[in-house]
């Protein structure tokens, strides 16, 4: 009897040991998952080259460390009872961390490609941008991508002057998680034989009205070059344009300004310092035109002018309609 009542001591004594240790093994997980998701968000909230995203570049810092860190902290060598394979738990702690990792991350690159909601509500922006091949074509084209980032029920028209597609900026489109279409529009050989200033952008423009011509009925177009800097504030204020809205452009031409003249509340005149006998001397940054006024004037295109071109739907009736 003695012997039996001995044997049941040890299993009850063996079984609480058991739930002991196991219950030490849910403490330590749930304090890792803690101290993980801290150093996890103060990584993300730092941003920079740290934040993880198939789109925007790799973790830097190796997950396998960061995990050990955190075991380190908790002194699992203290808190698990050595009878535990500590070795086993390592692995169970790695394995559950690097899946955490892998779901935090894909989250977050999932976050970072996401443009601002579309709204029904808003009329649609139209940015169209001429550009070509050099080597500041896609760190430019990449600080514009992150001020339209930022504007809701924008349409990018990225149009290339060349025969094909380069694959790197159809790479970077794809990545801003911006509504896009990429198209190109090489300048005619017959400008390109001339000899002195060629009209650059202007083919790609016309590709760009083309587009919206077959494909638009109704928000705001505006030409945007991939090598200015804009104000994120631009974009919602010509969303309201009912025709066609003008406003400043700074550092361009020798005057450093160009600009419409309001005078009295009217529009009076232009300010620019290149007039090179354009009727309507204004930068092609300097506009926005509304779609449904310009399908009423189909066959409003730039001229193929050296250097800059023209733009103004109905030509002559243009200025009336100008806002102060």
């Amino acid at each position: 009897m003695k012997l039996y009542n001995h044997r049941v001591t040890q299993v009850e004594r063996h079984y609480n040991m058991r739930n002991y240790k196991m219950m030490w093994v849910f403490m330590v997980l749930a304090a890792f998952l803690l101290v993980l998701q801290y150093n996890m968000s103060g990584l993300w909230v730092a941003g920079g080259s740290n934040v993880v995203g198939n789109s925007f570049g790799v973790l830097d810092i190796s997950t396998d460390d960061i995990i050990r860190s955190a075991a380190e902290k908790l002194h699992l060598e203290n808190l698990i009872s050595t009878n535990i394979d500590y070795k086993l738990m390592a692995d169970l702690v790695l394995q559950l961390g690097r899946e955490l990792v892998a779901l935090g991350c894909s989250e977050m690159a999932a976050l970072s490609c996401t443009g601002p909601p579309l709204s029904p509500l808003l009329p649609p922006l139209y940015i169209i941008t001429p550009t070509y091949r050099r080597p500041e074509q896609i760190p430019e084209l990449t600080r514009m991508a992150q001020t339209l980032m930022h504007v809701k029920n924008v349409h990018w028209l990225v149009i290339e002057d060349a025969k094909n597609q380069t694959r790197m900026v159809t790479e970077l489109l794809e990545r801003t998680g911006i509504t896009f279409d990429h198209l190109v529009a090489p300048m005619p050989d017959i400008y390109k034989t001339r000899k002195g200033p060629k009209p650059r952008g202007v083919s790609n423009r016309n590709r760009g009205l083309q587009w919206l011509r077959a494909n638009a009925t109704k928000g705001v177009f505006y030409f945007a070059d991939d090598d200015n800097t804009y104000d994120i504030r631009l974009f919602e204020e010509i969303r309201t344009t009912k025709r066609v809205a003008m406003w400043p452009v700074g550092l361009c031409t020798k005057t450093g300004l160009s600009s419409p003249v309001v005078i009295d509340g009217k529009f009076s005149g232009f300010y620019d310092g290149w007039v090179a006998g354009r009727k309507f001397p204004v930068d092609m940054a300097g506009f926005a035109v509304s779609v449904n006024f310009f399908l009423q004037a189909s066959s409003a295109c730039p001229d193929a002018t050296p250097l800059m071109g023209e733009f103004f739907p109905g030509r002559g009736n243009v200025p009336m309609h100008l806002p102060p």
